[in-house]
């Protein structure tokens, strides 16, 4: 039978998600408007790592009670919101690389979900035996890419061949109309995700049919749903404000190493998917590969549909010019990943194959950020 002490620290670790917010916000408020030294930024990332984690523990509770297709909707809208934080803070910050890092770290973010979340998923729902396809549903996934597509286009392709503003660069009134292009496309997914076509982003079985939510694990209670919902708001408080006092270690550590300052988008990226990554494995492992492709695309979506009408929008107020324009490396890699998508897509079943595509184009995305 097990100890007392060891009943209070299995009691601990399992509450932690509860802890954890209120921990994050101490050490927000004793950190605030110091000079962290090494030490002290690796304790407070470790802190913020936490604090990431369980903003979408909870944004996980609350998606489990409103039910699919709500649920990945609430989850993508959380880590977007922390995304938004961390970009606004690090550029009001000063820190070198400010014009780019709305792009970068957008750019990063779509290559994660879209190769790197969707690859992975796709491999783990391949994985239980010789043989096996991931089932999903063509119409949804279809979709979903379609408006991924269509607004990382806009919004990180066109400013590299129009000529209006310097290149790389939209004009005022440009920056304005695919800013507003960018969140209705977003709005319209929505709509199509949770009132017009909900059937769509549900999970499918081998034979095509649709999985209820009804069929899955019993939804939480209405007490638990509102105490992880306002412990979310404590976690996102809390992440935004911890990036706001990592922003100068990060820009010294990035020059230190002599990275490009590319990098910095990609950290901020890594940091705010890494629970999303964790829920679409999940997800693929019991074979709701559906679900696992709309947390990866609908990821995508918010990032690109909320992020980048608001740093816009705040680069006007503040006549803070901001790069979006990608790359030509990076636009290679953005073509490639649209034709992968497509073929990965159209026929509503994935071999492992694919997957492993994916995330090779993933892999060659990291490497080149690092070594351009």
């Amino acid at each position: 039978m097990p100890s007392i002490a060891t009943r209070t620290a299995t009691h601990v670790i399992r509450k932690w998600p509860y802890f954890w917010p209120v921990l994050a916000l101490v050490a927000l408020a004793l950190s605030w408007k110091m000079h962290v030294a090494i030490v002290g930024s690796v304790v407070l990332t470790v802190v913020l790592a936490g604090a990431v984690m369980a903003a979408v523990e909870h944004a996980e509770v609350v998606a489990h009670k409103v039910g699919e297709p709500f649920g990945s909707l609430i989850l993508a809208l959380a880590v977007t919101v922390i995304e938004v934080g961390m970009i606004v803070m690090l550029m009001l910050s000063g820190a070198s690389g400010a014009t780019t890092l709305a792009r970068d770290t957008v750019f990063a973010a779509t290559m994660f979900t879209v190769n790197m979340i969707v690859g992975m998923s796709l491999v783990v729902a391949t994985s239980t035996q010789s043989g096996a396809l991931a089932y999903f549903n063509k119409e949804g996934a279809g979709t979903a890419l379609a408006a991924v597509l269509v607004i990382a286009t806009g919004t990180m392709v066109l400013p590299s061949v129009t000529t209006t503003a310097p290149e790389g660069r939209f004009s005022t009134s440009q920056l304005v109309f695919i800013a507003a292009v960018a969140l209705l496309v977003w709005v319209f997914f929505v709509l199509t995700q949770t009132r017009g076509h909900r059937d769509f982003f549900l999970p499918i079985s081998k034979k095509g049919e649709i999985i209820r939510p009804s069929e899955h694990a019993q939804r939480p209670s209405t007490r638990r749903t509102m105490a992880s919902l306002a412990l979310l708001g404590v976690s996102l408080v809390a992440v935004v404000g911890l990036s706001k006092v990592l922003s100068y270690p990060i820009e010294d550590a990035v020059t230190a190493l002599g990275l490009p300052e590319a990098v910095v988008g990609l950290m901020i990226a890594m940091v705010v998917l890494l629970p999303e990554t964790i829920a679409a494995y999940k997800n693929a492992r019991i074979g709701r590969t559906q679900i696992a492709i709309n947390l990866g695309y609908g990821s995508a979506l918010a990032s690109i549909g909320l992020t980048i009408p608001v740093v816009g929008g705040l680069s006007i107020f503040w006549n803070m010019p901001i790069v979006l324009g990608l790359e030509p490396v990076h636009l290679v890699l953005f073509a490639l990943t649209g034709v992968l998508s497509i073929l990965t897509i159209v026929q509503g079943r994935a071999v492992r194959l694919q997957g492993g595509m994916h995330l090779v184009v993933a892999a060659a995305y990291v490497f080149l950020v690092a070594v351009p």
